[in-house]
Order: C-alpha cells, then sequence, then structure tokens
C-alpha cells in the first residue's frame, strides 16, 4: 500500500507538500498540486483517516443533520452535499433527525465524539440545541436560516412574492394558505412574501384562510375542514409535499385540481412531476445550495476567523398543470 512519502517521492516534493494538496490548506502552486493528484492517482494512495486526524488534527470529515429523509427534498439536498464534499476530499456522516429536538442534540454529541471538522446543519426549528455550543467546530446551517450562523437557502420571500404575482396575474381572488410550520424561519418568509404582494392589491386578491401545517402529506384537522368548505380558487402550500397531501386529500372530497381548485407548492420535488395533475411550484436550486454550503463549511474550517456570511440563492416558478387561468 501506498504511502504519502511515496507520494512525495513519486513528485519529488516535501511530504508537507503533498498533505497541503490533499487536505487543501497551505500554498501549493496548480503545476504541483496537478503532480501530486496525478501521482496519487498512479499510486493509488488513500490517505489513512486516523493517522491523518492524529497528525493535522481534521479529521476530512464533516456532519450532516438533516431533519427528516422521509422528505424528498433532503435525500437529494444530502447526495450533492456529499458530492461536492468527496470532491474536496471530505468524507460525510449524515444523521436523520426524524424533526425530534431531542434527536438533534443526541446528534451533536455524536458528531463530537467522531471528531467532525464541521457541521452542516438543517434545523428542525430555529431551537439551538445547547450541545451545539460543545461542538467547538464551524456550523453552516442549510435551507432555514437562523441568525448568527453561516447560513446557505433559497430567496423565500422572492418565492411567496412570486407565487402571488403569479396568483394575480391568473385571476384567483380567493387564496387559501396552507403555511408550513411557524417555527421554521424559511416558512415565515414563504408565507409573508405572498401577504406582501397580496396586502398591496386587496381591491383583486384576499387570503381568505391560512392554515399552519407541518412539512408533510399528512394535513391536520383545520386544513381538512377548510379544504371542505371550497371557499377559495386557488391554494398555496409552503412546501411540495403538503401540495401533494392537499391533492390527495381533494380527490377524496371530489374535488377536482386544477378545475375545481387550483394549486401550488414549493421547492420542485421530483414527485411534482408525478403526481397527478403535474404540479406547479417554485424551483429551489438544491445543487448550488449543496455546494455552496460546502464551499461555506470548508472555508471556515481552514479560515476560522471568516466573517459569517450568509449566501442567497435565487427561485423560479415552474408552470405545470395544476393551477387554472380564472381570467376571461
Amino acid at each position: 500500500m501506498s504511502t504519502l512519502k511515496d507520494v512525495a517521492n513519486r513528485v519529488g516534493v516535501s511530504v508537507a507538500t503533498v498533505s497541503y494538496v490533499l487536505t487543501g490548506r497551505g500554498s501549493v502552486s496548480a503545476d504541483t498540486r496537478a503532480k501530486v493528484l496525478a501521482a496519487v492517482e498512479e499510486l493509488d494512495y488513500r490517505p489513512n483517516r486516523s493517522a491523518q486526524a492524529m497528525r493535522t488534527g481534521y479529521s476530512q470529515s464533516i456532519g450532516l443533520l438533516l431533519p427528516d429523509l422521509t422528505n424528498p427534498f433532503f435525500p437529494e439536498l444530502a447526495q450533492k452535499i456529499e458530492n461536492a464534499a468527496r470532491q474536496l476530499k471530505f468524507s460525510v456522516l449524515l444523521v436523520d433527525c426524524q424533526g425530534k429536538k431531542e434527536t438533534e442534540a443526541e446528534a451533536f454529541q455524536l458528531l463530537k465524539q467522531q471528531g467532525v471538522d464541521g457541521v452542516i446543519w438543517c434545523p428542525a426549528s430555529d431551537d439551538v440545541p445547547a450541545s451545539l455550543n460543545s461542538l467547538k467546530c464551524p456550523t453552516v446551517i442549510i435551507d432555514r436560516p437562523i441568525a448568527g450562523f453561516d447560513a446557505v437557502h433559497s430567496d423565500y420571500t422572492k418565492g411567496g412574492e412570486i407565487l402571488a404575482e403569479y396568483a394575480l396575474s391568473l385571476g384567483h381572488e380567493r387564496v387559501g394558505l396552507l403555511s408550513g410550520p411557524g417555527e421554521i424561519e424559511g416558512a415565515r418568509r414563504r408565507r409573508e412574501g405572498f401577504i406582501k404582494i397580496a396586502a398591496a392589491h386587496p381591491d383583486k386578491i384576499e387570503v381568505v384562510w391560512d392554515v399552519e401545517v407541518p412539512f408533510s402529506t399528512d394535513l391536520n384537522q383545520n386544513a381538512m375542514h377548510q379544504l371542505k368548505q371550497n371557499s377559495v380558487t386557488l391554494i398555496v402550500a409552503a412546501d411540495d409535499l403538503i401540495a401533494v397531501g392537499a391533492i390527495s386529500a381533494l380527490n377524496e372530497m371530489g374535488l377536482k385540481v386544477p378545475e375545481d381548485v387550483s394549486i401550488t407548492g414549493f421547492d420542485n420535488i421530483p414527485w411534482t412531476t408525478v403526481v397527478t395533475p403535474k404540479l406547479t411550484t417554485i424551483n429551489q436550486p438544491i445543487a448550488d445550495m449543496g455546494t455552496k454550503a460546502v464551499e461555506l463549511l470548508i472555508g471556515k474550517i481552514t479560515n476560522p476567523d471568516q466573517a459569517t456570511r450568509t449566501v442567497v440563492l435565487d427561485v423560479n416558478l415552474v408552470e405545470r398543470a395544476s393551477v387554472k387561468s380564472l381570467n376571461d
């Protein structure tokens, strides 16, 4: 089995230079870096993570905490993060917190024991577990921002505004909101974006009802009651899972989408194209989100004094068949 020294000898550089290339630290010319990586490939060198951690103080691993892997949005996000981390020679330890705050607290303790260099975290709520503070490594919040942390997320407010402007353009005057969990900042911003535009046009659009629901296909009793009333022409769901659950519930009630009521989602998960009708939604750039989060975290690991940053990514409307125009 090849060693770090074998790679250094093949290229004619120091062991430290090879280490700099593999860890992304230190200053190495592009030419030397290319030669080192070529030698690593030729010699089939595989770093010993345990020895590396003891020698450098770094494990070349990051933790990834996600709230719910039954939501198709998160497995796709995890895949993008793992791909981006692997390109930078970092491994990923994934924990599914199953939407439970106590599981998050336990997960941070686990990651501390594993000695990860940093954490990418999508919170179940705005609460920050005390165990995170004891982890003592950089943390980047993804998808659900919390003040004071480095963060990467989409422009949720703009997404809500786009949906309101879309409703106005199609003549929908009576709208119901399935707003998502109020304890999650991203859900609040989506709702606020829609309300902002609607409030500016009180003579053209009215929010008839507004119900808080979990990010799930299972709707609560209040939501089901409002769907049965059939008092709106458009339902705006805070995410695609909620929208899919609403379409299913409406079908069971004998109401057709979009003939009897239109509906929109948010996220653009794969399910949006297999549900009937295909779902009009707001597209989040999941690949960019994962890549930016990894880049931001690695930057913080290599430079702990780096200023706290928030990266906000653009969103766009994807029109499908779940919304009809009411214009003459």
